[in-house]
């Protein structure tokens, strides 16, 4: 089996300009500017295919989003930035706010200047000229493997973060205090064959929370959810703002005498959830009960230290290092409780 496939760059979020881009002429020229044809349906497919979209366009923003309003579209953009800065620094801002990599960005203009202009600044996006627009989705790295539920509700799921964000920022307690007041509920389940899809895109769409970045098939995690030598699980995260769909996933080779975990994953729309240290602790427990050495493999990148400094904060101590490649062992007397801040569910 391959695991350390090289990931197959896939975007994340379509960064659109407006004037001439999304719409035909200069909306502060002609209040009466109309969408391209097929701009509607290319926007809709987009997000049916779990991709995300923003806007930098060198505007005043009340009036353009005010015309994106009348045409109906205006909530399929995730934090538009509309005003007269760079092009480049808009996208930086977008590509905090929804906290994805710079590589995974595609920016349409058309403009050759503000192309370049980003292109320069940020190399990492690409760059894609709004004449063309129409062959967009055809381009593979815009081409999902799958269409899966959590693809279909991204946005809207994007959507509850936001929200979750305002209600953080006026929040003025502890931390836990917000965490409980969420009311979170997490499920940790065997991962079944309705969940192989949504598996398969964690392995190639998680870059950050993730721990070795090796990506697998949906045939291959077809056959380790039904080996004995392996346990294949998914974690599922919802609260009273809703879900944030399947964001978790690890996957354990199971010996007799150690386990190694090889890959431990998680979406980074959870990261200040509490969720990592969760899902560790119950690797600890099953450990534990089993009475087993635990192992863990770890691929060190530019983006995964945060996954590194888990691994430390959790217990566990580099036993061997070799390049990038590091094998932690844990200290299974570092087991504790579920926080009570979450329900945690454990479906075998």
């Amino acid at each position: 089996m391959s695991q350390a496939k090289k990931k197959e760059k896939k975007i994340k979020c379509v960064v659109w300009d407006l004037d001439h881009t999304l719409w035909n002429g200069v909306l502060l020229e002609d209040r009466n500017v109309q969408l391209r044809e097929g701009l509607l349906e290319i926007i809709k497919e987009l997000d049916n295919r779990g991709i995300l979209q923003s806007i930098a366009s060198k505007n005043e923003h009340n009036t353009t989003m005010a015309k994106l309003e009348e045409f109906g579209i205006a909530e399929y953009f995730l934090y538009p930035h509309i005003n007269w800065n760079s092009k480049s620094s808009s996208i930086k801002n977008i590509v905090t706010s929804l906290n994805i990599g710079m590589d995974t960005i595609a920016f349409v203009d058309d403009q050759p200047f503000e192309r370049e202009e980003v292109s320069f600044e940020l190399p990492d996006v690409f760059c894609w000229d709004a004449a063309d627009v129409h062959a967009m989705l055809d381009l593979p790295e815009m081409t999902p493997t799958f269409i899966t539920e959590d693809s279909k509700k991204r946005r809207h799921m994007y959507m509850s973060d936001i929200e979750r964000q305002k209600v953080e920022e006026e929040f003025t307690g502890p931390q836990e205090e917000f965490l409980a007041s969420l009311e979170m509920v997490l499920k940790i389940s065997k991962v079944g064959s309705d969940d192989l899809q949504r598996a398969e895109e964690l392995t190639v769409r998680t870059n950050q929370l993730n721990t070795t970045g090796y990506t697998y098939s949906y045939e291959e995690l077809d056959a380790l959810r039904q080996s004995d030598q392996h346990k294949l699980m998914i974690v599922e995260l919802q609260d009273k703002y809703g879900e944030y769909g399947k964001i978790g996933l690890v996957l354990i080779e199971c010996g007799e005498q150690d386990w190694k975990i090889k890959l431990l994953l998680m979406s980074c729309r959870v990261m200040s959830r509490g969720v990592g240290s969760i899902l560790m602790n119950h690797i600890l427990q099953l450990a534990h009960q089993h009475n087993v050495r635990l192992l863990a493999e770890f691929v060190k990148t530019d983006r995964n230290r945060m996954m590194y400094v888990s691994y430390k904060f959790a217990g566990f101590k580099e036993v061997e290092e070799n390049g990038d490649h590091v094998l932690f062992e844990a200290d299974l007397s570092r087991v504790q409780p579920f926080p009570d801040y979450v329900k945690v569910h454990v479906l075998d």
